[in-house]
């Protein structure tokens, strides 16, 4: 249930179209786009400091030229993998050297807010090299779905490319692929969608759209889904009712998995998903069409049977990833949850005492580019890639404890 003090004071719903929300583009930013060539690193990466409620935080300009990057990953040997909506992998060096893309990636459908999406380190990737990816893949007459893949990277390669998931069936449309992916300890993945901006697919459980996936690492189905062996009913699925899941994280502290989604014009949220429930969408929503007229499914606020937020914007801040930042009590940003926030064009700071949200802060307002993706590295600093033609990646040092 959502607390009292996880919802924001009521605020006036503003226009928000699509475009601010979801993506840069909802037309046709990257199709047909030519992979840019390998940068080498510059001959410094430029810093600034900016004002944080904790205190001044160093802000540095890890790499630049971009094609809207969507997702980053740590490597062990201190570089990035970095994955451009258009469809190239790359590989960011620790002095800002951006590679030419990756070889074998699968090809994507990048179209609207569709193309390559999340990448992720396996659990084994010391000893298996393996990588996973999230894009969005086109099918026949014009359709498109979520797909996942994993392959093996070696060098300037990803070998042994094997696709594990489908989101069926493929549907028309630009929008609402998602996509997020992570592991828990019991060799799951979790991979988060959007319904395709085809609302009731959300509540129809012989769909995939606007469904929470669990599978096992080679992409079979656990059989401790909760709708296994349920007639008409797709075993992958572990919660639905989800409108875009664009934010996805693991809570390092409990092992509870965490996510955001994106409201239509209002009504931003994250959950915090269980097996076998129902989130709402479209039946249940704080929010109403970019148009300003009500959602046409939707019949109110709560329903019997359906879940609330755990934490709810009324105004769409336009969430997207997401990290928590824990283990570091010497650090002024212990306890914290970072979100990506497309709309505002900045980086949300939640305060947290356990799972209890205390607070916000709103941090790289001065710098202005669409956060698309946030992960902690291991020495507590934050990186965050921006959805833009010139897309960065940024690295921000957390406040010095006083």
């Amino acid at each position: 249930m959502r607390h009292a003090h996880h919802r924001l004071a009521t605020a006036l719903l503003l226009a928000l179209p699509l475009a601010a929300c979801d993506s840069s583009a909802s037309g046709d930013a990257a199709k047909g786009a030519t992979p840019a060539a390998a940068q080498a690193a510059p001959a410094s990466q430029p810093s600034q400091m900016l004002a944080s409620a904790k205190g001044q935080i160093r802000v540095t300009r890890v790499a630049s030229g971009l094609d809207h990057p969507w997702s980053l990953a740590f490597l062990p040997d201190g570089a990035l993998l970095v994955t451009e909506r258009s469809g190239q992998l790359r590989r960011v060096g620790a002095d800002g050297a951006v590679s030419g893309p990756i070889k074998g990636v699968p090809a994507v459908y990048a179209t609207g807010q569709g193309g390559l999406l999340d990448v992720v380190l396996a659990p084994d990737f010391a000893s298996s090299q393996r990588i996973y990816l999230s894009y969005a893949e086109a099918g026949s007459g014009g359709t498109a779905g979520t797909a996942v893949a994993y392959g093996t990277l070696s060098g300037d390669t990803l070998a042994d490319v094997k696709v594990i998931y489908r989101q069926e069936p493929k549907l028309e449309g630009p929008n609402h692929f998602g996509s997020r992916l992570v592991f828990d300890d019991a060799g799951h993945l979790f991979i988060s969608q959007g319904e395709r901006n085809h609302r009731p697919t959300a509540q129809e459980l012989d769909k995939l759209q606007g469904k929470l996936v669990r599978l096992n690492l080679d992409g079979s189905v656990p059989q401790d889904n909760p709708f296994v062996g349920r007639k008409g009913v797709r075993p992958e699925i572990y919660s639905y009712g989800h409108r875009n899941m664009q934010g996805m994280a693991r809570d390092p502290r409990t092992g509870k998995l965490w996510q955001n989604e994106h409201g239509p014009r209002g009504g931003d949220e994250i959950n915090l998903p269980e097996a076998g429930k129902n989130y709402g969408w479209p039946t249940i929503t704080y929010g109403i069409n970019y148009s300003g007229q009500p959602i046409p499914e939707a019949e109110g606020k709560a329903k019997a049977g359906m879940e609330q937020p755990y934490h709810l914007w009324e105004k769409s801040p336009g969430v997207s990833g997401m990290a928590f930042l824990v283990g570091k009590p010497d650090s002024p940003w212990n306890d914290s949850l970072f979100v990506g926030a497309l709309a505002e064009r900045n980086l949300i700071r939640l305060t947290l005492d356990g799972d209890k949200i205390l607070g916000e802060e709103r941090l790289l307002n001065e710098i202005g580019e669409r956060v698309r993706d946030v992960r902690v590295a291991a020495d507590g600093s934050v990186y965050v890639v921006t959805d833009e033609d010139d897309g960065k990646v940024w690295r921000i040092e957390a406040p010095q404890a006083p």
